[in-house]
Parts: C-alpha cells; sequence; structure tokens
C-alpha cells in the first residue's frame, strides 16, 4: 500500500526524518491495533463479511473525499478497467484471507506470515519474466522463510496431533493466501495500472471491495459474514476496528507526500510487533521466546530486503 500511495500527490517538503518516523510508527500501531480489535470483534460472533464491510466502507469515503478535493479525472484509460477490476478482487481475497486468519491464529503470526508478500513478489517478478534475485536477495529470503519456521513454531505442530491444530493450519493457509494475493496485486499495479493516480486507483479498488462484501452477504456465501456481534465487547471491537482503520489510512494517505517513503517505509514493519504487544495486552495472545525471535528474523529480513531495493 505505501507504494501505491506514494506515487499518488506531488512532492511537497519532507518532514524532517525523526518526525516521518513517529507518523509511520502512529500508523502501523493504527492498523496493528486494527487486526486486534477485529480478533476481539469475531470472538464476539461478529461476520467476517461486515468487518470487511465497514471498514473497506471508511477507506472508500476518505479516499472519494480526496479524489473529490483534489479535482481528479475518475475516467479511467482504455485497457485498464479489467486489470483495475482484477486488482480489486484480489484486494477482496487479501482482506478475507488475512481476517480468516486473524479469526484462527495469534494475530502476530497472521501478520508476520502476510507479511511474506515481498519474497513472492520477487519470485513472481522473476517468473513472468523481470530480474533475478540476486544471490543476497536470495540468501535473505531463506532468512525470512527460516525465521518464519520460527515464529509458526513449524516442528512442533508437525508432530502435534491436539485439537488446537484444527485452526492453526486453516489460519497458516489463510495467511499465506493473504500474502499470494497481495503479491499480485503489487505486481498488477506496477506493471499494468501505473499510469492511473494512486488515490483513483485505491477509490476504485475499495469500490469493488465494498460492493463485492455486499454481494457475499446478500448471497450467504460466507455463514454468519454479516452477523453482527452478540456481545458488547464484539461491538467495542466492531467499532474500534473502523476507527483505527479509518485514522491510520487517512493520517498515512494525507501526510504521504511529505514521508520520503522510499526511505522510511521499513518502519511500517513494526506493525506485527506493535501486534505482538497488543495481543498480549489486549487478548492474552503470547507466543514462546523461539517464536518472539523467530518473529525478530522476519522484520529483520524483511527491512533489510526493504532498504536493499530502496537503495
Amino acid at each position: 500500500m505505501s507504494v501505491d500511495l506514494a506515487m499518488s500527490f506531488a512532492s511537497p517538503a519532507l518532514f524532517p526524518r525523526h518526525i516521518a518516523v513517529l507518523i509511520l510508527m502512529t500508523v502501523a500501531c493504527g492498523f496493528a491495533g486494527n487486526h486486534v480489535a477485529a480478533r476481539l470483534a469475531f470472538e464476539n460472533d461478529t461476520g467476517l463479511l461486515l468487518a470487511i464491510l465497514c471498514r473497506s466502507g471508511v477507506a472508500l469515503l476518505i479516499l472519494i473525499g480526496l479524489v473529490v478535493w483534489q479535482r481528479q479525472s475518475i475516467r479511467l484509460p482504455v485497457g485498464t478497467r479489467r486489470w483495475q477490476l482484477v486488482l480489486g478482487l484480489l484486494i477482496t481475497v487479501q482482506s478475507l484471507c488475512l481476517y480468516s486468519a486473524v479469526a484462527r491464529i495469534p494475530v502476530a503470526l497472521a501478520l508476520l506470515t502476510a507479511n511474506s508478500f515481498p519474497i513472492l513478489l520477487a519470485l513472481l517478478t522473476w517468473g513472468l519474466g523481470g530480474p533475478r534475485p540476486t544471490w543476497q536477495s536470495a540468501l535473505l529470503m531463506a532468512f525470512i522463510l527460516s525465521g518464519l519456521v520460527l515464529a509458526l513454531d513449524v516442528p512442533a505442530r508437525l508432530v502435534d496431533t491436539g485439537a488446537d491444530n484444527a485452526d492453526w493450519w486453516p489460519g497458516i493457509a489463510f495467511a499465506l493466501g493473504a500474502a499470494t494475493a497481495f503479491a499480485i496485486a503489487l505486481w498488477i499495479t506496477d506493471h499494468k495500472l501505473s499510469s492511473l493516480r494512486g488515490s483513483v486507483r485505491s477509490m476504485f479498488t475499495m469500490i469493488v471491495v465494498f460492493v463485492a462484501m455486499i454481494v457475499a452477504g446478500m448471497a450467504d456465501l460466507v455463514p454468519g459474514g454479516m452477523a453482527l456481534p452478540s456481545a458488547v465487547p464484539g461491538w467495542i471491537g466492531l467499532v474500534t476496528l473502523v476507527i483505527l482503520y479509518g485514522m491510520a489510512f487517512s493520517v498515512l494517505f494525507i501526510s504521504v507526500p511529505r514521508l520520503n517513503m522510499a526511505r522510511n517505509a521499513p518502519v511500517m514493519n513494526m506493525e506485527p510487533i506493535a501486534t505482538l504487544l497488543f495481543g498480549w495486552m489486549i487478548l492474552d495472545q503470547m507466543l514462546s521466546l523461539g517464536q518472539m525471535l523467530g518473529g525478530l528474523i522476519v522484520i529483520s529480513g524483511i527491512v533489510i530486503l526493504s532498504v536493499r531495493r530502496s537503495a
């Protein structure tokens, strides 16, 4: 998302780096809190589709406001319409998969797994005729994957036949599905829709997500997908996720022209760390020391990979 947003505006005067880093840390915490709030909502029977509908609705209103304020044309160039539709459907799948993972496994692990998308994007780009990853990048990818295996405690899960695994493996599969959908979406953004202004592209993407949630709800494609929270904590979670996502989304979109994202984007990788802290404080979700070490390896590897690409 940050790369997409960075293309949305002209380049005004940049914030001092310490201010930019502080803003990005705040945004990352907002997105992290959104995922933890979503888990709280899901634990109180809130429908998956309803949560995404509310979240995408807020984002859509923000984007429409920006497009109108900037007086941008919403005419899509010839040849981009089907790719814009595909992009919207991919983000729909990514949202469904990520929230499905959040509902099943510890939130921090869901985000760590979903944040493996840079590896998938590099491999996808190579497979579709782009540059081959350097051996340094390949080693970094292997480093990230080793940390992910440690964070997910895969060896223990392979020998565990207990009931906990009933949600664990589907949760990991959904998180990987989210990473895959997002990687493909980024490839399409860079190679098929780069001529569109970021805010216009994002607006149409959110329109597709919003409409898809309504259609899926009306068709009852996800049982209980539009269910209202069954208890007060569920309502708190739903309202909080909407507020936090809306605030983080707004701050990022409004501030991004002054944040020097090419240099500072890796700061956003603190989101899983913030999620781990919030998950422990609010949901009593705690990882083992080995899992936290694995998470640190994953985040460090992704940051290094991001810095190398932006250099």
